[in-house]
């Protein structure tokens, strides 16, 4: 019975589900332009910043973008599917692994 549930809220819910989004996952630096509504108008937001989890699933998944401002870090979630996200983009793939990457040389140099 809870499979039959299941299958009828995919289905439900798989047309309010985005498409146009690029594949990113943690450790992405990502630009997220947000649509941000103030009193009657509406404008365009830009958060910009490393993608540190992604969870969920469905119509339920949210991302979570870390960015440093004025020296305080910034958190920020936003729902992977919702209407208020304008534009994606994924300016650097898994930062985490290629800082990695560029500090093993750097250490191994130093330490000889």
């Amino acid at each position: 019975m809870t499979g039959v549930i299941m299958d009828i809220i995919n289905t439900v819910t798989a047309s309010q589900l985005r498409t146009d989004l690029p594949e990113f996952k943690a450790g992405d630096t990502v630009r997220v332009h947000a649509r941000v509504i103030e009193g009657e108008k509406e404008r365009i937001q830009i958060f910009e910043g490393v993608c540190i989890r992604r969870r969920g699933s469905g119509v339920h998944e949210t991302f979570t973008v870390h960015k440093v401002s004025n020296g305080i870090g910034v958190e920020r979630t936003f729902p992977v599917h919702s209407p208020r996200i304008a534009k994606l983009e994924k300016t650097l793939e898994n930062l985490e692994k290629r800082l990695a990457s560029l500090e093993s040389p750097i250490n191994t140099i130093a330490v000889k």
